[in-house]
């Protein structure tokens, strides 16, 4: 019998997606609902299980963690790439990590959930209507304003897609633009600076790397229009956090959209949460019943793979 700890179950939807009882057998499953509050709380409640199953970056997978787990075999988690693994770490202790495929609309179309959310107060009017009141704002049309994108590759183009079905013209940059797919698909390609000082709305979507992390700063939030928003459901350390506070302080750009934070879950007395010109999300991203449905069965795949010596979608 394998001990498989299954992580960052916040839902507490695991035993709703998987039939526990087929796995009876082979393994003893426990759940873990809550964030661990210290990484040696984590090394306590992880001492004993050979198999981990986790959900994307939300505990981080660090080298001290792994070496004070001596009885770790396999760590599954959710997508292709998970920056919250020390890889090497793993590979120095012959600890099998494997992925999961995973849907990308879902992100794009919580992305458009903020923007739409932004243009239209949501926030605010949802607010009101639940004290009693009625129309305490006016919003914006999407049509005709310029949507500019940091990034254009699968998500991006699914926004690009979306942006022209409202009227939207559309823009892009990245440090490794496609700027044949760019034109094939009607998207202007600029300059990071041009794109950030002409877009109503800005939405990231670049992988977080060192080339990436704080590419926001207040630099670049001087640059763009006082009337613009900012999406991100990409990463938190794209944007500085701080220069986004003072931002949205003193009114520098219009408002922001978040589903990512530089520190997950976002702590209760974060700044953040008491702007009224920030439309935020817990990481929503990712968490469908489709996703969540597609990851923890591959999974399960991936680790009956391994004891017969073929693991599947391995990363090292």
């Amino acid at each position: 019998m394998i001990s498989v700890a299954v992580l960052d179950d916040y839902q507490n939807v695991f035993e709703h997606i998987i039939d526990t009882n087929v796995y009876k057998d082979k393994y003893d499953f426990q759940i873990f609902n809550e964030p661990f509050t210290s990484e040696a709380a984590i090394i306590v409640a992880l001492q004993n299980f050979e198999a981990l199953l986790i959900m994307r970056e939300r505990t981080p997978i660090t080298r001290s963690l792994i070496e004070n787990l001596p009885n770790l075999k396999y760590i599954m988690t959710s997508g292709m790439r998970n920056k919250a693994i020390d890889l090497e770490a793993t590979k120095s202790k012959n600890i099998i990590v494997c992925g999961t495929e995973m849907n990308p609309n879902p992100t794009a179309e919580l992305a458009w959930a903020l923007i739409l959310g932004l243009a239209r107060n949501i926030k605010q009017e949802v607010d009101n209507m639940f004290q009693g009141y009625w129309q305490s704002s006016i919003g914006l049309e999407l049509k005709g304003k310029m949507l500019g994108l940091i990034g254009l590759g699968k998500i991006g183009t699914q926004m690009a897609t979306i942006a022209k079905a409202f009227g939207m013209q559309v823009s892009a940059w990245s440090e490794n633009l496609d700027l044949t797919h760019a034109n094939k698909i009607g998207v202007l390609p600029m300059t990071k600076e041009d794109l950030l000082s002409t877009s109503d709305f800005i939405s990231i979507h670049v992988v977080l790397s060192e080339r990436y992390k704080n590419l926001i700063t207040s630099k670049e939030f001087k640059l763009m229009k006082k009337s613009s928003f900012l999406i991100n459901t990409s990463r938190g350390s794209i944007i500085n956090e701080l220069d986004l506070i003072k931002a949205l302080d003193d009114e520098i750009i219009a408002g922001v959209g978040l589903d990512v934070y530089d520190k997950e879950p976002l702590p209760q007395d974060h700044k953040l949460r008491f702007l009224p010109n920030a439309l935020l999300l817990p990481h929503l991203g990712y968490v469908t019943v489709e996703n969540y449905a597609l990851f923890y069965n591959q999974m399960l795949e991936n680790l009956d793979s391994c004891f017969k010596n073929k693991p599947l979608r391995k990363l090292i």
